[in-house]
């Protein structure tokens, strides 16, 4: 089902959980809830913000004369994408009066459906797939195709929102009749605010991953980017500590072209994704002996000996400045200078240590020194380093 509802604040994730302490955006529309949930029950805070609408082109002209050219003209192939989409474009069939028609070449064509849920939408219609790959892969439909050759084939392709990148150009380039079924498009919310919020996080440094699970989405976030002018901004956190988690290739098409490096699954699948991030996200996390305890530094949220303890912004950024530098005494000037909007008083980064302490629940894991600034508790025997790790 379609989800475009309204993105509220980031929700407190439970204690426990690999992705405890980490904050995840989740840009999908359709299937949101679900990849929302299982974020949540492996701990993760999630801020969702929809980047797309599905608009249903039932009365698109471009849908209506596609229907009837096949109608007219057999297609050797069809290749369904998405059951919402075939489903639609059945409805969309018979309002048009010719739903009949279509099923009959239907029934005459080899039928390839793109996985269990989609051959399910085909059934649905009293149809049978000829083929449907397990994977959900387009990319398993594509090579099943090109090696049985195309040269000749009059191929119809219903497509999930917009010309799928490579898919038709292989088609073709091997010399096929390809004919798009437009079912229907992608469009941006109507509300933005959510994506906006996302993007200003993203730029801000205060997230840790984003999920996707359409090009569309990909596509329409980095285009929202480039209208409020922040496209840089966006790119550079894309690029450097935030995570681009990806479905699969094709999702991930977009942000490469513009030198973001992503993740994808070995399977197309939300739950692949998610078990991903639940290895990618507590694998960039920075573990430190400190104090005789065991210290993982995660997004918003610190590891005490296994205990999750939250951590106030302030404090998240002092924490991140010294341990940049384990066991060396950072000066109050460079803390000052991590605080966000901390101006120039040095009280600043007193009142923030104190609530970091506070929040971790181990004062002795920071020293004071005298007149000098603080230093992570480093146990002996750990090696000093000036570089960031």
């Amino acid at each position: 089902m379609d989800d475009t509802r309204t993105a509220a604040a980031p929700t407190a994730a439970p204690a426990a959980g690999p992705l405890a302490g980490f904050t995840v955006g989740v840009t999908a529309a359709r299937r949101a809830d679900e990849l929302i949930a299982l974020l949540r029950r492996r701990g993760a805070t999630v801020v969702h913000a929809p980047a797309l609408r599905i608009v249903p082109l039932a009365d698109d002209g471009e849908l209506l004369a596609a229907t009837k050219e096949l109608i007219g003209r057999a297609p050797d192939t069809v290749v369904a994408t998405t059951a919402i989409g075939f489903r639609g474009w059945i409805e969309a069939a018979d309002g048009w009066g010719v739903g009949e028609e279509l099923l009959a070449r239907l029934r005459a064509t080899e039928l390839l459906a793109r996985g269990p849920k989609v051959k399910g939408a085909v059934r649905a219609a009293g149809l049978v797939e000829t083929w449907s790959p397990q994977s959900e892969s387009l990319a398993e439909v594509l090579d099943r195709m090109l090696a049985g050759g195309v040269a000749g084939r009059r191929i119809a392709l219903q497509l999930h929102g917009e010309p799928l990148p490579g898919f038709v150009e292989a088609l073709r380039a091997g010399g096929a009749d390809v004919v798009v079924v437009p079912v229907y498009r992608w469009m941006a919310p109507e509300d933005l605010a959510p994506m906006d919020r996302l993007l200003d996080t993203v730029a801000g440094g205060g997230i840790d991953a984003v999920s996707f699970t359409s090009a569309p989405a990909a596509a329409s976030l980095l285009s929202r980017a480039e209208e409020r002018g922040m496209t840089e901004a966006v790119l550079a956190g894309l690029r450097g500590d935030v995570l681009s988690a990806c479905v699969g290739p094709v999702t991930a098409l977009p942000l490469q072209a513009r030198g973001v490096d992503t993740v994808q699954p070995e399977r197309f699948r939300l739950g692949p994704l998610v078990q991903l991030l639940c290895q990618e996200l507590p694998g960039r996390a920075r573990v430190l002996p400190v104090a005789g305890h065991r210290v993982e530094i995660r997004g918003h949220a610190v590891l005490v000996d296994a205990e999750l303890r939250p951590v106030p912004p302030a404090g998240m950024a002092l924490l991140r400045a010294l341990a940049r530098r384990p066991g060396w005494v950072v000066g109050r000037p460079e803390l000052l200078r991590a605080l966000p909007g901390a101006g120039r008083d040095e009280h600043a980064v007193e009142t923030a240590m104190a609530r970091l302490r506070g929040a971790l629940g181990a004062p002795n894991l920071i020293q004071t020194v005298v007149k000098r600034g603080y230093r992570l508790a480093l146990d002996a025997g750990e090696c000093h380093t000036d570089s960031a790790g």
